[in-house]
């Protein structure tokens, strides 16, 4: 009698694949969609087959809703990852859909997971065969669609937007995955907020950690875990984050916009986020002084002096001292007066010169090293402003000859720029002065 020296092995199902919801009511989270009268109920509940784009993170739930449209449409279901795939497993794909029409007369939904992965050609693959009816195409991403998918395929696809899961729809999902298959274990209150907290709104990584949790405590012949099991028996995973996504952009945008509103407080929690979730601290360097040039500008001149010492000393020291050189950086930046006046001048300029015809330095404003440009009144007429009462040429003109004077940069009532509002106000009247023939008035304080 022979015995085998490796006997079989029961076959292995993640929780996360027991827990996968059979129809729409045991879903966890996306209410906004799913609720009674939403869009995606309403089209389930309509058996009427369209295509469409599921956008969301990870662990939201794309593929489950893929699945549970494929049966709400009386669909054949056919997934592919597009990681893997290529122009010719479409074609395969296509081919057993078209044998499947043949054969039951239903149509296939052709499900492809990471749909932003298809070049432009894949992607344009798809369309005479979504065009015929011959599929219905379901696309998940994690990736803005807007960027990431072509234009004529997202105008023949629906986009339905997930959401990571709430706390308490996580904590929910939790008790009825421990329910169900570890039903001799229990948890403390704040051993379930530890991993709904790790889980980050994702509910496979949170039946990933009770599976490993439960695991483990059965092997340790307990019946109850507790906060410290959890800490000892998980690794902490970083935030979600996504280098050059959309998180990563929407993270820089809540970063930039809290030091604009002035809220120190968000505005840390938003770099502290980046620099934790792995952000590239000196790209944050550099955005940080970015924000001082346009949102703070000449209001407060110390801001640009602060972000760019942050800069140096992150170049100097590294994570993690730098760091804190860059979260004082957005402090101040934070508490200091606002100013985009600099900003909307050099944009308007820019404009201008853009748009505008080539026009000639004035005479008086060239300079003039040869006797030839002398004798063509090169720099005649020019005024020098130091040997002009308060260093100022009152009257004289700087701007193309015939071009009125734009005035693009207006001050703000804030910070230094009150000081530069009223010197050009001052300045202003000594032009005016000087061109009704009352020249600078000399009781007027220099600047």
């Amino acid at each position: 009698m022979s015995h085998d020296l490796f006997p079989p092995q029961p076959v292995y199902t993640p929780l996360a694949e027991l827990m996968r919801p059979r129809n729409i009511n045991d879903v966890a989270g996306q209410q906004h969609l799913l609720g009674d009268g939403k869009p995606l109920r309403l089209a389930f509940e309509s058996g009427q087959a369209h295509s469409m784009i599921f956008w969301g993170p990870p662990g939201v739930g794309k593929t489950t809703l893929a699945r549970l449209t494929a049966h709400a449409f009386h669909c054949e279901f056919i997934a592919m990852s597009a990681v893997m795939a290529g122009v010719k497993d479409i074609r395969q794909a296509i081919d057993a859909a078209e044998q499947r029409r043949v054969q039951t007369a239903r149509p296939s939904l052709l499900f492809i997971d990471e749909i932003h992965r298809f070049n432009k050609g894949q992607q344009d693959a798809l369309l005479p065969h979504i065009e015929s009816g011959l599929i219905v195409f379901v696309g998940a991403t994690t990736e803005n669609p807007s960027f990431e998918v072509n234009a004529a395929l997202l105008s023949r696809a629906q986009v339905y937007v997930l959401q990571p899961l709430s706390t308490d729809e996580l904590q929910q999902l939790f008790q009825r995955a421990r329910t169900a298959h570890f039903p001799q274990l229990s948890y403390e209150q704040a051993a379930i907020a530890s991993l709904t907290e790790l889980a980050d709104g994702d509910a496979r990584r949170l039946l990933t950690l009770l599976e490993q949790t439960a695991h483990a405590a059965l092997h340790a012949n307990l019946t109850h875990v507790d906060n410290a099991w959890v800490s000892q028996s998980v690794a902490r995973n970083p935030q979600r984050f996504d280098k050059g996504g959309d998180q990563f952009y929407d993270q820089i945008s809540a970063l930039h916009k809290s030091v604009r509103g002035s809220h120190p407080d968000a505005a840390l929690y938003w770099l502290a986020r980046m620099l934790t979730s792995g952000a590239d601290p000196l790209y944050l360097a550099r955005r940080i002084i970015r924000m001082a040039w346009e949102d703070i500008g000449l209001a407060d001149p110390r801001a640009l002096q602060i972000a760019n010492d942050a800069a140096q000393t992150y170049e100097r020291l590294g994570s993690p001292e730098g760091d804190l050189a860059l979260g004082q950086a957005v402090i101040y930046l934070a508490c200091a007066a606002k100013s985009n006046a600099g900003y909307n001048a050099f944009n308007r300029a820019m404009e201008f010169a853009r748009n505008d015809h080539s026009r000639s330095v004035p005479l008086h404003l060239r300079n003039a090293p040869t006797r030839l440009m002398k004798e063509l009144g090169y720099g005649q007429t020019y005024r020098y402003a130091h040997n002009e009462p308060h260093a100022y040429a009152a009257g004289a003109s700087y701007m193309p000859d015939g071009m009125p004077e734009p005035e693009w940069y207006q001050p703000v009532p804030r910070g230094l720029e009150i000081q530069l509002a009223e010197k050009l106000a001052r300045l202003k009247q000594w032009d005016e002065d000087a061109t009704n023939g009352l020249g600078n008035q000399q009781n007027s304080q220099p600047t």
